[in-house]
């Protein structure tokens, strides 16, 4: 990679992931990547786990977070970081947008 990368919000569009989810990838370097999700109120994500460290901040909306075994319900500007192989899901109460970052880069992402 250059020393930096910058896109501008009218760079990519939206993959569907599940029913009601949509990521969009902002922005990647060498470490991390920076996404942009869209969820439907009644979607969910169901219990899984990965090899990423994740961290999150939900700009609007409502969901419950699964993590761990433990619930939380999270509101616009509840942020959120979960460590890798950390067992977690979500139920969206209501439309949510929320912006995360993994670490290491997920390459999976940037294949789609």
């Amino acid at each position: 990679m250059d020393k930096y990368r910058v896109l501008n919000e009218s760079e990519g569009s939206f993959v569907h992931m599940l029913e009601g989810v949509r990521r969009k990838n902002l922005v990647y370097g060498d470490k991390t990547i920076l996404c942009k999700f869209e969820l439907d109120k009644g979607a969910e994500l169901p219990l899984h786990s990965h090899p990423y460290e994740q961290t999150g901040y939900l700009l609007s909306g409502k969901m419950n977070f699964t993590i761990d075994g433990k619930s939380h319900e999270m509101k616009a500007g509840d942020s959120w970081c979960i460590k890798a192989d950390v067992e977690h899901g979500v139920k969206v109460l209501e439309d949510a947008t929320l912006v995360e970052l993994f670490s290491p880069v997920r390459e999976d992402f940037l294949k789609q």
